[in-house]
């Protein structure tokens, strides 16, 4: 099998430790996040071996932003969790609308770096949003500018 194979698919797996929920809301808020696809603990046809208070709990959905899939859990409810090592990136295609982006993205989050003009893009910014997921916002380069 060729790595170069059009029907393969890397997609980012969030575990919220608890949160997913209150993460699902807030991504569809701030950044018109749409959930695909929900199944709670209760759903599961097979029995998770789970104390009563997952029944609720998000064992999996797909969210869709844009032209992109990314899929989310509640885990095992361990908690604040750890997202280093990585970021989500998203471009848009204006500024004004990177700016709406990177404001909500990083209402009671950090803002990493800035959302300022770079040589490689119109806008660019990188956060960490309440969840502790880093984020990179960028406008898409418009050949010209």
């Amino acid at each position: 099998m060729s790595t170069s194979d059009s029907n393969i698919l890397v997609q980012p797996y969030l575990f919220f430790g608890g949160r997913c929920e209150e993460a699902l809301e807030f991504y569809g808020t701030a950044i018109g996040a749409k959930i695909e696809r929900l199944v709670r603990f209760k759903e599961s046809p097979e029995p998770q071996g789970l104390p009563d208070c997952f029944d609720d709990k998000v064992m999996h959905a797909s969210v869709r932003i844009g032209k992109t899939t990314f899929m989310v859990s509640d885990g095992q409810c361990e908690g604040d969790q750890n997202f280093d090592g990585f970021s989500l990136s998203i471009t848009v295609p204006d500024i004004v609308q990177a700016e709406n982006i990177f404001a909500a993205l990083a209402q009671n989050g950090l803002v990493v770096t800035p959302l300022e003009k770079t040589f490689w893009a119109p806008r660019f910014g990188m956060l960490q949003d309440r969840f502790g997921v880093s984020w990179m916002v960028s406008v898409q380069h418009k050949t010209g500018m």
